[in-house]
């Protein structure tokens, strides 16, 4: 029985391969209907031969009320992205001054409409399933994941014993026609686009109501295992070969050009897909040359994703609201005659600033055309002239706060106006208390941005500082406030007091000191006092410390109503003192040195030979100058770096002169 079992696994298997995977069924419906009917019998009758990857558990049936969280081995980086042909010379050109040379290939791939994850393989069976979160958790949704006919849950061929691939999940749209059909029929709301079903669905807690719903899955990307694969292109044949359902619409392009010719045959060819793209994706295709172009903190330099200009719609503007940021940044916002766009219905859009009204002039009764950027969030692009009304006034734009009626200032240079009332207009105080308590800042558990509003209406808090004040009898008198949470809420403010400096630094809300300059400001001036007393001077010193980022500081200081806020969070028992041990240097040798890394090495990786030039007292930089003090070569540098180093007589080291001269 036990045999008759793994054969009928096994051919179902395969059948759901050629059939989802390869589009070439072996088998009628019915003959497949048959095997899986003879299956579930089976296992029904001999339950000692359970198997977590069987096909019958393609109808799911598993139940999580609790989504666990998983942190992504590498982050889940999202893409730049450009609806610009300029802006992607930019980036080829960029790619070239870096590599130094055109020898690079580019893999053009469609760019999905539908929700990315994670897949896991150990042995060749899926582990776990994990979908991008913010990027550096998700939500772990194996269970739901299982149910994608399309998807193998065990590997064929020779496979590698632990990876990670990555894709997207996404729904055709005649699958989402059909849904939405039989939900009209039984009265319920209908969903506004395949996209919004697919993420959806993935979050339903019952397995099986998410097997009623016809995902499909496209995996692009292996995480890089350099010792087996080389190229971007190679690891696309070898998931297609372990099983996996790759995209047939990839396309290598030895060129810039070649690249627009993709773009452009698929901006025109996108209508007969059965799914949404919404445009093409452009990577780097060997993965040395990804390695050396490496990464800022927010993506790959080595990638972009090219948008395709979306449909727009003409409607009515209604009227001009005014929204105060966190930072007192006023942004003006449109309210529109509904209309529907890409499957959702529009009501409002972001004029940015008034310098957006100014070159729109656009005016309240006009008919504008509204589009959404990347498909997702509605702007306005321009004013129909033939339907103006010419009795219609010029915008006045505000000059006073809509919030605290404070007269409004607008620093020369910048396109936005400020409500400089940053103490006491009400969106920004509570703006500054949910930064606070932001995850890479203070990371508050029990306390969301909800429950900041509800203290603050109820004149509970009116600050950061007024947090560490707060009793248990403060907030359960608070709505649908229960006593587990509220205890969860005074604990989690307890446990915050042990936030390292840094992270309490950017908690505070600075203007323009973010999550990076907050970790130099820190690692510089190691307490809240040194800071403090920072002149401008000594704060421009600090790398990658410009003009207005010391300017805010120093401003930021010079009110009292800060300085007893801090003193404050002091008595409260927050950090305002780094204590991160001191790098340990091994030497001195390279004390005052600016040393620049370039190309791939053999002993060491290029982090490990970076971190060789810190702990013996040298300065990694980025780029050849004047003032660099040596260059450590490896293979594939760039002859353009190479060129540059040789014309300003810096000297040259591979990776064995540097081992030697650093006693290693």
């Amino acid at each position: 029985m036990k045999e008759r079992i793994e054969y009928l696994r096994q051919q179902l298997s395969i059948h759901n391969y050629k059939y989802y995977v390869l589009a070439e069924p072996s088998i009628s419906d019915y003959e497949f209907d048959q095997l899986l009917e003879e299956l579930t019998k089976l296992e029904k009758e001999n339950p000692q031969y359970f198997d977590l990857n069987s096909p019958t558990l393609k109808v799911g049936g598993a139940i999580n009320k609790n989504f666990e969280n998983f942190t992504h081995l590498y982050p889940m980086l999202s893409l730049g992205n450009t609806y610009s042909e300029d802006e992607l010379k930019d980036f080829d050109d960029r790619i070239f001054k870096q590599l130094g040379h055109r020898d690079y290939e580019y893999i053009c791939e469609l760019k999905f409409d539908g929700l990315s994850i994670s897949l896991h393989y150990e042995n060749g069976i899926l582990a776990r399933a994990v979908t991008r979160g913010d990027g550096t958790k998700g939500d772990v949704v194996t269970d739901n994941v299982k149910t994608i006919k399309a998807l193998n849950t065990k590997l064929i061929g020779e496979y590698l014993e632990t990876l990670e691939v990555r894709g997207e999940i996404f729904m055709h749209r005649h699958a989402f026609d059909r849904l939405n059909q039989q939900r009209e029929l039984e009265g319920e709301s209908l969903f506004a686009n395949p996209r919004n079903v697919a993420s959806g669905t993935l979050k339903l807690q019952n397995s099986m109501d998410v097997a009623k719903r016809p995902l499909d899955i496209y995996l692009y990307h292996l995480i890089e295992n350099k010792e087996t694969i080389k190229t971007h292109f190679d690891s696309l044949t070898a998931m297609k070969n372990w099983g996996l359902k790759i995209s047939e619409h990839s396309k290598k392009c030895n060129s810039i050009e070649a690249v627009f010719e993709f773009i452009k045959y698929w901006g025109k060819e996108k209508q007969h897909l059965s799914y949404d793209i919404d445009g093409v994706v452009i990577k780097i295709n060997n993965y040395n040359q990804r390695e050396e172009l490496g990464f800022t903190a927010k993506s790959p330099r080595w990638a972009m994703a090219y948008k395709f200009k979306t449909e727009d719609a003409c409607t009515k503007l209604l009227s001009i609201d005014y929204q105060v940021g966190r930072t007192g940044s006023i942004t003006p916002v449109a309210n529109l005659q509904p209309v529907l766009l890409l499957g959702t219905t529009v009501k409002r859009a972001s004029l940015h600033n008034a310098n957006e009204i100014e070159r729109l002039d656009i005016r309240t009764g006009d008919f504008v055309y509204v589009e959404k950027g990347g498909e997702i969030i509605p702007k306005i692009t321009g004013v129909n002239m033939e339907k103006r009304d010419q009795n219609l006034l010029p915008n006045t734009y505000i000059t006073h706060c809509p919030e605290c009626h404070t007269a409004l200032v607008r620093a020369d240079g910048e396109a936005n106006h400020y409500c400089p009332n940053e103490d006491e207009c009400p969106p920004q105080v509570v703006g500054k208390i949910q930064h606070f308590i932001f995850r890479k800042a203070m990371d508050i558990s029990g306390l969301g941005e909800e429950t900041i509003q509800l203290l603050y209406a109820q004149g509970l808090i009116k600050n950061i500082a007024d947090l560490y004040d707060l009793k248990f009898d403060d907030v359960i008198r608070l709505e649908r406030m229960a006593e587990k949470s509220a205890q969860n809420l005074i604990d989690g403010i307890k446990t915050s007091v042990d936030i390292p400096y840094q992270r309490v630094l950017f908690g505070l809300g600075i203007r323009y000191v973010g999550e990076t300059v907050a970790k130099k400001l820190a690692a510089k001036f190691k307490t809240i006092e040194l800071l403090k007393n920072a002149t401008y001077e000594d704060l421009l010193s600090v790398d990658e410390i410009g003009v207005r980022i010391a300017l805010s500081i120093v401003q930021y200081f010079k009110n009292q109503n800060h300085i007893d806020l801090i003193q404050r969070l002091k008595i409260a028992g927050l950090q305002f003192v780094n204590t991160a041990k001191e790098l340990v240097l091994d030497s001195s040798m390279l004390a005052g040195k600016s040393v620049v890394i370039s190309g791939i090495f053999s002993k060491y990786s290029r982090d490990e030979i970076k971190q060789m030039v810190e702990i013996n007292g040298g300065k990694n930089a980025s780029g050849i100058t004047s003032k660099t003090d040596f260059v450590i070569v490896g293979e594939n540098m760039g002859p353009a770096k190479l060129e540059k180093a040789i014309q300003l007589k810096i000297s040259v080291l591979n990776e064995d002169d540097f081992l030697q001269m650093i006693g290693k």
